[in-house]
């Protein structure tokens, strides 16, 4: 079965990883506007795979097509590595974290870009307030009518994978309640959060030429809900997810997103499915885990009852156990295990948060997590410093 077996020359359900760091200044633990002054350089060692976004304090890298979860896990040490050290050889660090745990989004630059000059123009503070971090994964389809059949049932679990990402719980130096107050900042913006379900592929490309006749939007990109059919890349790219502090979690929440399109993929071709639940449904959900993480109570709409957060992975596991062997990805899923033991990242900051009443050892943690298991040859000074 060439769609379980990454070693096949067709084998579709291939991996792409987008992650956006925080540049950070190691005296003062805040942000940092400085991707000006590295772009170039960076550029010129990663080429395409590193790029700006709109605030000058945020650097995004993206990895190349990968097969398995073990390919995307070179290259996010790769260029955890390569960030890291440019960050590092102009006195910088990078920390991975939904948001920063107490910079002000009101002192940030922009990146000079009529792209971003563009949203700002219509986007006003909501767009200036946009200062969050994540983690896009992209998979890829077999073709257009299977990227929308697996986006309306795979629309159920996107809730489980945001509670196992949650890295932000800070927001302005305040403790928010949250584990992930990204996702709730990110609500500020149009075309966002949990999306519809649609009849074909047709159904769809009808909604974005509504908009685009319309001028609501200028091209199929700023569709930005937390899973999406990408409209140049064939995929389908889920980004309801915080930035993955650790590699291992960003690793983990890849082989899950990957194996849970292949088992329903799988599925369909047995003629059985996966319930398609509402949007209304599921937002609920999705609140649960931002408020909560892994900490809280998720609805599972089956039973039409509340289970724990720990409860629902085993069940999510227990879902995609007979394609991990085949991807290859057994041992990224089972991080689940160290997630459930010592917590998540937003579980692990408000810890340290509590243990020391001090915001930037929050920050000095973010730091030395971001760059465990990257070698020091990779990112000279940065876990060291």
């Amino acid at each position: 079965m060439e769609y379980r077996d990454p070693g096949h020359p067709h084998f579709p359900f291939t991996i792409g990883i987008e992650e956006e760091y925080q540049i950070i200044d190691p005296e003062t633990r805040e942000l940092k506007s400085y991707i000006t002054q590295i772009l170039d350089e960076g550029q010129l060692i990663l080429r395409e795979q590193m790029k700006p976004e709109m605030h000058q304090s945020i650097v995004e890298v993206g990895t190349h097509v990968c097969r398995t979860v073990e390919e995307a896990r070179a290259e996010i040490i790769r260029l955890r590595g390569a960030i890291g050290s440019l960050a590092a050889s102009k006195g910088l660090r990078i920390a991975a974290a939904g948001t920063h745990p107490f910079s002000s989004w009101q002192k940030q630059d922009i990146y000079p870009h009529e792209r971003y000059y563009g949203v700002i123009e219509e986007m006003q503070e909501a767009a200036r307030r946009l200062l969050i971090f994540g983690m896009h994964v992209h998979i890829g389809m077999p073709d257009n009518e299977t990227c929308i059949e697996i986006m309306n049932v795979a629309r159920y679990f996107l809730p489980h994978l945001l509670a196992l990402s949650t890295s932000s719980p800070f927001w302005m130096g305040r403790k928010t309640g949250f584990q992930s107050y990204r996702s709730i900042i990110f609500t500020n913006f149009p075309r966002t959060g949990i999306p519809d379900t649609f009849q074909s592929y047709a159904e769809f490309e009808q909604y974005i030429n509504i908009l685009l006749k319309t001028h609501s939007i200028d091209n199929g990109k700023k569709v930005w809900w937390d899973a999406r059919p990408h409209p140049m890349f064939g995929t389908l790219e889920v980004r309801i997810c915080d930035i993955a502090t650790k590699v291992d979690e960003a690793i983990m929440i890849a082989g899950l997103v990957q194996a849970i399109f292949v088992k329903i993929y799988s599925l369909f071709r047995q003629n059985q499915t996966f319930r398609v639940y509402s949007r209304a449904l599921i937002n609920e959900n999705k609140w649960r885990a931002a408020r909560y993480g892994m900490g809280g109570k998720l609805i599972d709409f089956g039973r039409r009852e509340e289970l724990s957060a720990h409860d629902l992975m085993a069940e999510l596991r227990e879902f995609v156990d007979d394609v991990v062997d085949d991807l290859g990805s057994r041992s990224a899923v089972d991080y689940i295990d160290q997630v459930l033991k010592h917590g998540t990242s937003a579980e692990r900051q408000l810890r340290t948060y509590e243990e020391t009443g001090d915001i930037k050892a929050v920050v000095d943690q973010l730091i030395r997590e971001t760059m465990e298991g990257v070698p020091l040859d990779q990112a000279t000074q940065v876990v060291s410093g």
